[in-house]
């Protein structure tokens, strides 16, 4: 579904009293590289993230604390030229057979081709709820901002500052939304060649390895959850957090 068949709520910040704050200028303080063997790296003065896939292996990190709502921006720039097949995964997520999940996923195209920006969001393990947009620039060429704003009434994927993608709270209807486990912040870049590009027809191209993407400025003004706690202890609570519509 394209974007422009979309209608787009525009939402005030997550109002709580006390929001962690954590802008992670210094990768190591915020993430770890978890998969990779060595695939994965911080450099520039612990500024910039990569991640790298060969025919041996991708890599991936996640964060160190885990989030129960706010808003989550990172600037991504994608692997560029000929990415078919592969895919740069970057979302929340939280454990255990009925997990909750807010999903980025960047699926790559031949080079020419636009990338496919694919989301979805997963509550008590069920998905199935994916949409799919062209971005309207190269994302390989310069580095974007990818944002997800997580509150109890509703989700907003958002590119650069606008709002693509609006998933509302519908339990009301039986709709489960994911509301009471908090998340970790993960990514990932792996080979999905039996599926990403064409439905798996135009295969990773591997003497165009290693394929890398690259992470900086990441902001998180969230709820931080700790040994049982959220960092939101005041007045306002996130389950009273106020939305404004443009």
């Amino acid at each position: 579904m394209s974007s422009s068949g979309l209608k787009f709520t525009f939402l005030m910040p997550l109002m709580v009293a006390c929001l962690m704050a954590a802008s992670a200028s210094n990768f190591h303080s915020d993430f770890e590289i978890t998969w990779g063997d060595g695939r994965g790296k911080i450099v520039n003065n612990r500024e910039v993230l990569t991640l790298s896939l060969d025919k041996a292996s991708g890599s991936g990190f996640q964060s160190k604390n885990e989030y129960l709502f706010g808003k989550i921006d990172m600037q991504l720039k994608l692997v560029p030229d000929n990415s078919a097949g592969t895919v740069t995964a970057y979302y929340l997520s939280s454990k255990g057979s009925t997990w909750d999940e807010i999903d980025f996923e960047f699926l790559g195209n031949l080079s020419g081709d636009p990338y496919i920006l694919h989301t979805n969001v997963f509550s008590q393990g069920k998905g199935n709820r994916d949409q799919q947009f062209y971005l309207w620039f190269d994302p390989t060429a310069d580095f974007h901002t990818y944002s997800i704003l997580w509150n109890p009434q509703r989700i907003i994927f958002s590119v650069d500052g606008t709002p693509i993608r609006e998933f509302k709270n519908m339990e009301s209807l039986g709709v489960p939304f994911p509301k009471n486990q908090p998340m970790r912040i993960y990514s990932s870049l792996w080979n999905a060649d039996d599926w990403a590009t064409r439905g798996g027809f135009v295969k990773t191209d591997w003497t165009q390895a290693p394929f890398t993407a690259s992470y900086r400025n990441f902001n998180a003004d969230a709820c931080v959850w700790s040994n049982g706690a959220s960092s939101c202890k005041s007045k306002t609570s996130p389950s009273s957090a106020s939305t404004n519509r443009a």
